[in-house]
């Protein structure tokens, strides 16, 4: 989960965030861009989920606004981050048909391991879904996922605003550590929930003479973010520095 609170800015470019989500080419390698037909598709696709990310967003400060609190947010938008977020899937697909240039693999990594934060751990575990840490990753992948699915919009139109561009490669040095921390707490509030009901485990003796611990797993997990997140930010910083810096050295020869 920690690659894929990567979103804010490489997802297309390679390394830890390197999900091309639908639409953004590699690097600065040309690539023969979708046909007409998958073009048109994932413009839709991308207007679509910009416009629900919004609507989560929009939720959010509705529901902030009407309650005058922060506190327990999360019900005001749970169905709809629910949808979008699983929405994402489809992204695995995109990768798969040849319609957008990114591996399968790390795609899947970066899309299920989203997914199953949101129903694995917060829809599972309705005792975290009051916890503040879920407001945390729920703004920080929101305003992640509007400038990101904006981003592949417009880069499919050819017109993409330098806001847009400069948004995406800059907000994730507070997005994604503030994504990771909520990402982490809620991982964390939900353990001896877990432990005390036994989800999702599996003891001996059974049929099938196999076990599992879900508590264990779910540290497991937490414990992975500790080489990941280093790595994976600073790639971002490296690749905002380049992207960046190229689009104001084209800026000169304009």
């Amino acid at each position: 989960m920690a690659a894929a609170a990567a979103t804010a800015a490489t997802k297309g470019n390679g390394g830890g965030g390197a999900r091309a989500g639908a639409g953004e080419a590699s690097g600065s390698r040309k690539k023969k861009g979708p046909g007409p037909l998958a073009t048109a598709y994932l413009v839709i696709y991308n207007v679509v989920m910009t416009a629900g990310w919004l609507v989560i967003a929009v939720g959010l400060v509705r529901a902030y606004l009407a309650k005058g609190s922060y506190h327990s947010l999360y019900y005001s938008i749970e169905k709809p981050l629910k949808f979008f977020q699983t929405g994402a899937l489809l992204e695995i697909l995109h990768c798969a048909v040849g319609i957008v240039p990114s591996s399968v693999v790390l795609t899947s990594f970066q899309v299920m391991s989203r997914v199953f934060l949101i129903w694995a751990v917060t829809h599972s575990v309705k005792e975290v879904q009051s916890e503040d840490s879920v407001l945390l990753f729920v703004i920080a992948w929101t305003i992640t996922e509007i400038i990101r699915y904006s981003f592949y919009t417009f880069s499919l139109l050819n017109h993409l605003p330098y806001l847009i561009k400069w948004a995406r490669y800059t907000l994730f040095i507070v997005l994604y550590p503030m994504g990771v921390s909520g990402e982490l707490l809620t991982i964390y509030a939900a353990l001896p929930f877990v432990r005390q009901s036994g989800l999702y485990s599996i003891s001996l003796p059974n049929k099938y003479n196999f076990s599992f611990d879900y508590y264990a797993f779910l540290i497991l997990i937490m414990i992975s973010y500790i080489p990941i997140f280093p790595q994976l930010y600073f790639h971002m910083i490296h690749q905002r520095r380049k992207v960046l810096s190229h689009t104001d050295e084209h800026k000169k020869f304009e």
